[in-house]
């Protein structure tokens, strides 16, 4: 009976990883997925999912990735935006993998490397549909500010964290 616990609990344990070029598909259609499903994708989500490396990583960001096995279940990122300014990009969570942690472990991971790179505040743009999105962001001290800069038509909503 223990070896069949051991081996159902390591085959669903969920590890978070550093973006490679090798998950850009994965990267892509987790963030295609729900940004299809509320119907919120634009010309710059398409730039950021297609283009990771020169958006977010090659300007000083970083991609983490949530695998379980072999299969990439979810994403975070973060994009340096410049005078200490973090962005919170590209959350997601693949629908049969919700609701088990993921999401707290991927922001748990963004904001400890924030931390590391001495950031001063993480701020986020999301859409006023994700409430469950919204909620965690408020569990993590994330306030609501003023969304007239988003960069986003759809990105109904500004967040930030002073650290």
């Amino acid at each position: 009976m223990k070896h069949k616990f051991a081996r159902y609990f390591k085959m669903h344990m969920i590890e978070i990883i550093d973006y490679t070029d090798e998950y850009a598909n994965d990267f892509r259609q987790l963030n295609l997925e729900w940004l299809n499903k509320y119907n919120v994708l634009e010309d710059h989500d398409l730039k950021i999912i297609y283009d990771p490396r020169s958006t977010i990583l090659d300007g000083g960001g970083i991609i983490y990735l949530a695998r379980s096995g072999d299969r990439i279940v979810g994403t975070a990122g973060l994009a340096n935006d410049g005078n200490s300014v973090f962005e919170l990009v590209k959350m997601a969570v693949t629908p049969e993998y919700q609701g088990r942690g993921i999401s707290k472990m991927l922001i748990e991971k963004c904001l400890h490397k924030a931390t590391e790179l001495k950031a001063k505040k993480i701020i986020l743009y999301s859409n006023s549909q994700l409430v469950t999105a919204i909620s965690l962001y408020k569990k993590y001290g994330f306030v609501y500010v003023d969304a007239s800069d988003s960069p986003m038509f759809t990105a109904d909503i500004k967040m930030e964290l002073s650290l």
